[in-house]
């Protein structure tokens, strides 16, 4: 099983949380927070920070890990995105569009949930609510066929 390890970071500035359009690439059309890959040489911490910076011009200034999720799709069987999701309320720079994401701030309580992964509005309340969280999903496209989520 090769392992793919991720980040995810998303600003959250109660009651408001910045989401980013992603233009491009894997995920292309669906809201979500700011990450990607982590490359060879970097911590998962660095990785977060760099695309960050990269896909919306801004850095975190204090950045905390939430949780950890493995992703696994039936088209990929021999992958698992292993995704470390982090949240920032602080941050230097402002919101820039890029050629992968095009960021807008939401209200909590309009959270374009339909317009996003289906497993965001599973583990999202946890991230919201300031818990750590695990687990992981196996999706068949955008339909998760099984999932496991805990705080720990």
């Amino acid at each position: 099983m090769q392992r793919k390890l991720m980040t995810l970071v998303v600003i959250h500035q109660h009651p408001r949380v910045l989401l980013g359009m992603k233009k491009r690439g894997f995920g292309a059309g669906k809201w979500n927070g700011f990450g990607g890959k982590v490359l060879e040489g970097e911590t998962i911490h660095q990785a977060a920070q760099r695309e960050l910076a990269e896909e919306c011009g801004l850095t975190a200034t204090d950045l905390d890990e939430r949780g950890t999720l493995d992703f696994r799709f039936t088209d990929k069987p021999g992958e698992v995105l292993e995704v470390h999701f982090f949240r920032t309320t602080a941050f230097t720079g402002q919101p820039v569009e890029s050629e992968e994401m095009e960021p807008r701030w939401f209200h909590l309580d309009e959270i374009p949930f339909d317009r996003m992964w289906t497993d965001d509005p599973l583990w999202m309340p946890l991230f919201f609510a300031g818990k750590k969280f695990t687990g992981s999903f196996l999706f068949d496209g955008d339909r998760i066929i099984e999932h496991t989520l805990q705080t720990v």
